[in-house]
């Protein structure tokens, strides 16, 4: 395995700049209206958004990502992170979307389980926010937790497109019971800007546990690129990234998160990022794992280090009981350095913020299940394999399900896999290739039912990571009809191929 700073993020230059920011929203602020909210949007006219609970405005932004260095962007309401919107779970909501871009755009409500119409994939059928123009969208929000929104647009080599853009912000949905004790909560939203392509390189995947490879899927994924590197194709592209930032703001710029000791704070984590896994540790101190996309876990437990590939989200408790000054950022040095991180200031302490990088420490979502628990059987077993042709498609890495590439065309594709409503479904997932897969279903939450041969149950996510040549299963409930998207949530992987459709039937 190639050292991953080397292979992807070497090619990048070095910047002196060593930044952070945050988002601090203590318990009486979240508890403001939806009134105060709208009002601390860019000014809309009353004819604008009359009868909407919320307006959104998409629109090209300069943010300041720390002093003097100013990037342009594609926002919500002219801000990164965009708004967060707090919802009641099951009172419906109605949203105005404008677009005040050339170009039309999806605004897609990850884990929501909503109808496709409204869902925000152009592959199900939701109707495009035309440039220029506006929508208005009415939904029920649920299920309760930590959900987010963002953009659904294809990328393709366009660098300032999809989630390459500033187009994320948080979605908290009220829970009927909240998620244990706390005395406050901290939003944090990781994201890296500054994209350029690099030649591959191979993705550090000692993280993950069980850390068992299938030796047969290993094989064909490395027989498959030695054949394409023999024949002369170099790797295909991967994207690198010059700035890293928590909540848009560089580590060491803006103000840090400031606690009390003996505080509880619940901290709702969001990687916004377009292809990255993130790590996030804070020197002293654990994280009590409460809720996984926003789904409470049956067993919360302490950890060292959180890992979150794209679009996943987690709610972890941190009791402040290590006084002094931190920074809480990536493990990855090179990133830190570049941004990744913020500072974590107690009250009453001054100096420099320092950082300890925690011991080795593997990411395991077993450890959060139900004890001794098994997953009914399905009604049915959907087999997939994933597969990568390297270089395939004009230098990008072209991938398949099952042998087919889901098409790179504005046309709608029928569904690959045919659902009967209320029956339960495991897809058996096989990679046959080296990369780490965040995979994600639509308009539904699955159940993790094996990881790397090993049986669990219990834990609720609509985003997963599949390890290199690994095998996992997840088991859901054909119970919300109309096309359905699964795909991989890296850009790079869901631009080119990596996406299938489900139908109800």
């Amino acid at each position: 395995m190639k050292d991953f700073a080397k292979s992807r993020r070497g090619f990048l230059k070095t910047t002196g700049a060593i930044a952070g920011g945050f988002l601090l929203w203590p318990r009486g602020i979240l508890a403001q209206t939806k009134k105060q909210i709208q009002h601390s949007e860019p000014a809309i006219s009353p004819n604008e958004s009359a009868g909407a609970d919320y307006t959104l405005r998409i629109e090209k932004s300069p943010v300041e990502i720390a002093p003097k260095r100013i990037i342009s962007i594609t926002t919500y309401n002219g801000q990164f992170p965009g708004p967060l919107l707090r919802f009641k779970e099951g009172q419906q909501v109605t949203v105005d979307v404008f677009n005040d871009t050339d170009t039309p755009e999806q605004l897609h409500w990850h884990g929501q389980k909503i109808p496709s119409d409204v869902d925000g994939a152009a592959e199900e059928g939701t109707p495009f926010i035309p440039a220029h123009g506006k929508r208005r969208i009415v939904f029920t929000p649920r299920p309760a937790g930590l959900r987010f929104y963002h953009t659904h647009n294809r990328a393709g080599a366009n660098l300032a497109a999809g989630q390459y853009s500033g187009q994320v912000g948080p979605v908290y949905i009220e829970p009927k019971q909240e998620p244990g004790r706390y005395d406050r909560e901290v939003f944090l939203v990781l994201k890296e800007f500054e994209p350029t392509f690099s030649r591959g390189g191979d993705m550090a995947m000692d993280f993950l546990s069980p850390p068992t490879r299938v030796k047969s899927l290993e094989q064909t994924g490395e027989s498959a690129m030695k054949a394409s590197l023999a024949k002369g194709m170099p790797h295909g592209y991967e994207v690198g990234y010059g700035s890293f930032t928590i909540n848009g703001r560089m580590l060491g710029h803006g103000e840090p998160i400031r606690v009390k000791q003996g505080e509880r704070v619940l901290f709702h984590i969001l990687n916004g990022s377009a292809t990255e896994i993130r790590s996030l540790a804070l020197p002293g101190h654990s994280f009590q794992v409460v809720a996984l996309d926003g789904n409470p876990v049956p067993n919360p437990a302490q950890v060292p280090v959180l890992w979150l590939g794209t679009a996943e989200r987690i709610s972890a408790i941190v009791e402040m009981n290590h006084p002094g000054v931190w920074i809480i950022g990536d493990l990855a040095d090179d990133d830190r350095r570049h941004g990744m991180g913020s500072v974590v200031e107690y009250a009453g302490r001054g100096g420099q913020p320092k950082w300890i990088a925690p011991a080795p420490f593997r990411w395991d979502y077993t450890r959060f299940a139900k004890a001794g628990a098994t997953a009914p059987s399905p009604d049915e077993t959907i087999e997939m394999i994933f597969a990568k042709h390297n270089a395939a498609e004009e230098g990008f890495n072209r991938w398949t399900i099952n042998g087919v590439a889901f098409p790179m065309s504005d046309e709608m594709i029928p569904a690959s896999f045919h659902l009967k409503q209320g029956k339960r479904y495991r897809i058996r997932m096989r990679n046959a290739s080296d990369d780490i897969h965040p995979i994600h279903l639509h308009r539904h939450s699955f159940e993790l039912t094996s990881l790397a041969g090993k049986p669990t149950a219990g834990i609720l996510k609509d985003v997963v990571m599949l390890g290199g040549y690994q095998e996992a299963e997840v088991d859901f409930i054909a119970d919300n009809p109309g096309l359905t998207l699964f795909h991989c949530h890296q850009q790079l992987h869901m631009d080119y191929g990596f996406m299938t459709l489900f139908d109800y039937v």
